[in-house]
């Protein structure tokens, strides 16, 4: 049986026995062990966007509804999600004089806001594609919106009109990803886009998105200062152990979370199925061991909150990839690695679009993660003030 096979099989069969064994690619010594596989949707692909905060947080969606045993077929509409964002986020950089982000990206809370003011609807409904054989692409998009907005904005201009503005940022979203349906029938009922959210069950008040750095007080909500945080959301902040420890008892408990984090480190060898973060400095390996890092199991980096927070301060570390974390394995030295769910398609990889991403790196390059207030372990649920 193929690897890649193997691991499809993995992730698509509930309580596998523990028993299990996966690998990264071909050739690979690297040996893991699955402590915790839970169920997840099929692997979708961004294509040539940078909606991964939406892909990765309706795969999160998409998990849960299995977890609270509303069935495995659902698959929400990432694009509905981001046609909805991209007025809001226009009104707010027109309403700041232009000194705002206004880009694709985005973050998880994006998403919890459109639930709530606009609901979901599935992906059949709603593709945001003019051909439905046609790749994601919103090169042209971005550019007709940023054209728009800058002459709107313009310093020259002492008055705007804000109201011909949004409308004109509504017909241009419409004209590249076409009109989101007001009312529709789906599998025989009637539905709006808040009806249809409602009948999931998902309530956005029953999630929280949480992080670890240190130049903000702990158990507080702070505005996470990252760029694609263009509309300041808060985030509740807890030391990097209990960060630890948060996203253990999750998995372990039956919950997946959604996962933001940094993907610039030499490390990050998607195409290698693996996340990684020697001991050994880069810097300081030969060819060769850089070579063997992928093929064998290496010693990982110590994770401190002093070294997080500097990758942080320093610009190592900034929001580049929104993606879902759906498990946890060990390889044989028991090194704890989480399995992660990319939206970069299938076949860039042998592990059919996941990869291994040991817990040193995640740790180290974590910006937040979105999950269920249930799935906080209660003792810091408390510190927090949240109600489970």
């Amino acid at each position: 049986m193929k690897k890649s096979i193997l691991f499809a099989l993995a992730i698509s069969t509930f309580g596998i026995s523990n028993a299990q064994t996966l690998t990264n690619t071909k050739g690979s010594e690297y040996k893991f062990t699955v402590v915790k596989i839970l169920d997840a949707t099929a692997i979708q692909n961004q294509n040539q966007t940078s909606t991964c905060w939406s892909f990765s947080s309706l795969s999160f969606f998409e998990s849960e509804l299995i977890r609270m045993g509303k069935g495995k077929d659902f698959n929400l509409s990432e694009m509905f999600v981001v046609r909805k964002t991209y007025p809001l986020k226009a009104d707010n950089y027109v309403r700041m004089h232009g000194f705002n982000n206004m880009a694709e990206g985005g973050g998880f809370p994006d998403v919890l806001n459109v639930i709530r003011k606009y609901g979901m609807v599935p992906e059949e409904l709603y593709t945001g594609k003019k051909n439905i054989k046609d790749p994601h692409n919103h090169g042209l998009l971005e550019s007709a919106l940023k054209a728009i907005l800058k002459s709107t904005v313009d310093e020259k201009n002492t008055k705007i009109d804000f109201e011909s503005t949004h409308n004109i940022i509504e017909n241009t979203c419409d004209t590249y990803l076409g009109k989101t349906p007001e009312k529709f029938n789906y599998k025989g009922k009637d539905y709006t886009p808040k009806t249809y959210a409602e009948a999931t069950g998902i309530n956005p008040d029953d999630y929280v998105i949480v992080t670890s750095f240190s130049h903000h007080s702990f158990y507080s909500k702070f505005v996470l200062e990252i760029p694609d945080n263009w509309n300041w959301e808060t985030v509740n902040n807890i030391p990097l152990n209990e960060l630890q420890e948060t996203m253990q008892y999750a998995i372990n408990n039956g919950f997946t979370f959604a996962w933001g984090a940094d993907i610039s480190e030499k490390g990050f060898r998607f195409k290698d199925g693996l996340a990684i973060v020697p001991q050994m400095p880069f810097t300081e390996m030969t060819d060769e061991q850089k070579l063997e890092m992928v093929k064998k199991p290496q010693p990982q980096l110590v994770i401190t909150q002093d070294l997080r927070q500097i990758a942080f301060d320093n610009y190592e570390t900034q929001d580049d990839h929104g993606m879902h974390v759906v498990g946890m394995v060990k390889d044989q030295n028991s090194t704890p690695y989480y399995i992660v769910k990319n939206s970069w398609g299938k076949d860039r990889n042998e592990c059919d679009g996941y990869f291994y991403a040991s817990e040193s790196y995640v740790l180290y390059k974590t910006t937040s993660i979105m999950l269920h207030k249930k799935a906080l372990p209660p003792a810091i649920a408390k510190k927090l003030g949240i109600i489970q």
